[in-house]
């Protein structure tokens, strides 16, 4: 089944607006730790996190916005068929999860700068975050 180039205009915005958050927050994560006068081994693995989550993310930014200049009707292309964008898709759909788990890896790692107990529980959460959206993105068709 060939999927539209509408329902892939309507993904990539999607995706753009999503990415370009998350490009934000971890950009804003950078921000705060490059200013933070604690410079222990946590905190340098968070930063590094940080720093390829905003990439990752920024890169799907503009991947999606390849796409969605694209497949926009009336736009700069003509004749544009799936085929043309498989780069960038694939570009984008890389970076995307790379930024998501180095994000989902930010929030699991936070708790262990203040304490065990703390670090337990937030890798919990980041745990069962990426559980629920690994979830969400499966399509199991019964009957």
């Amino acid at each position: 089944m060939e999927i539209s180039l509408e329902y892939w205009n309507t993904l990539a915005n999607q995706t753009l607006l999503i990415s370009s958050l998350l490009a934000g927050f971890s950009i804003t994560v950078i921000a705060n730790l490059l200013v933070s006068n604690k410079n222990d081994k946590i905190m340098n693995s968070i930063l590094k996190l940080a720093t390829i989550s905003a990439g990752c993310f920024l890169v799907t930014v503009f991947t999606m916005t390849q796409i969605s200049m694209m497949t926009t009707p009336g736009g700069y292309l003509t004749n544009v068929t799936a085929n043309d964008f498989i780069i960038p898709r694939a570009i984008g759909i890389f970076t995307f999860f790379i930024g998501l788990i180095s994000l989902l890896t930010i929030l699991s790692v936070s708790g262990w700068v203040k304490s065990r107990k703390i670090g337990i529980f937030t890798t919990f959460i980041g745990v069962i975050t990426l559980l629920l959206i690994l979830t969400t993105m499966v399509r199991i068709d019964v009957g």
